[in-house]
């Protein structure tokens, strides 16, 4: 085991979703979905699990400890007004101010943008499920935690589910990247903030059985589902890309402080 720096990195999984029967049964739950793909255990990283939809979140006192923090999806919407939901957004406020590492995905993206003063809602074009590619509009590199990153593509391909979307992004954020579809596919601010709406930990057989749950609820119709499906088995998302991404963000040092904050 390589420790970098000698210091062991902790990192917490803040989890808005439920396991399925189907994750449970392939992986294990989807913190080893979480870990295995941002997660470097050659490095001896710590990473602990908050199920904040199941209202348990970390002590004020611990937040000092982590060095990261990743939200999940969820099925809930980002601005809804459910009690862990508001008690999340004030989790935020304080890891924002604390400059803390925050990578949001779906509606962790959702709801770290409604936290930090931005406006989110259901999508103007509905649902979007399966293969998305991403229009990347700003410059990558100049963030710090990428400086070292071989070239970004200026399209990515990423797994979509999602019926909400990020309308307004907080004052001081920057996009990063948009789609035909969703107008703030990425975004950041600073060095601290990351939010993705597609999902980069997401392999095909995950969103397959999600499509099949969503088409058994009665959420999409079944031509919807089968175009969906047809769509994911056609590409392949650049998913080594994009937890690169992920992982050079959570795990770069900020070069820079603003001591004003």
């Amino acid at each position: 085991m390589k420790i970098e720096g000698g210091k062991v990195k902790k990192y917490a999984l803040l989890l808005a979703a439920k396991d399925s029967e189907y994750v449970k049964k392939m992986y294990g739950g989807y913190f080893n979905v979480f870990v295995e793909a941002f997660g470097d255990e050659e490095f001896g990283e710590k990473w602990d699990l908050f199920r904040v939809v199941d209202d348990e979140f970390p002590e004020m006192d611990q937040l000092i400890n982590y060095d990261g923090f990743v939200i999940s999806g969820s099925p809930f919407d980002a601005y809804g007004n459910e009690h862990w939901i508001l008690k999340l957004c004030i989790l935020l406020q304080n890891l924002y101010f604390m400059q803390k590492k925050v990578l949001g995905i779906c509606f962790g993206h959702q709801v770290l943008c409604r936290a930090l003063g931005g406006k989110v809602g259901k999508a103007n074009n509905g649902w979007d499920i399966g293969l998305r590619k991403l229009n990347i509009v700003k410059d990558f590199s100049t963030h710090s935690f990428l400086s070292d990153l071989d070239e970004i593509p200026l399209a990515l391909s990423i797994i979509e589910c999602h019926q909400d979307e990020v309308w307004e992004v907080p004052k001081g954020a920057e996009i990063v990247a948009i789609s035909e579809k969703t107008n703030v596919e990425m975004f950041t601010m600073g060095d601290h903030i990351l939010g993705i709406q597609g999902h980069p930990e997401y392999t095909k057989d995950i969103v397959s059985n999600l499509i099949d749950r969503l088409l058994s609820n009665g959420s999409i119709q079944s031509e919807f589902a089968e175009a969906a499906k047809s769509k994911l088995y056609k590409a392949e998302p650049d998913r080594k890309c994009l937890e690169k991404i992920c992982k050079k963000f959570l795990k770069r040092e900020m070069e820079f402080i603003n001591s004003n904050i």
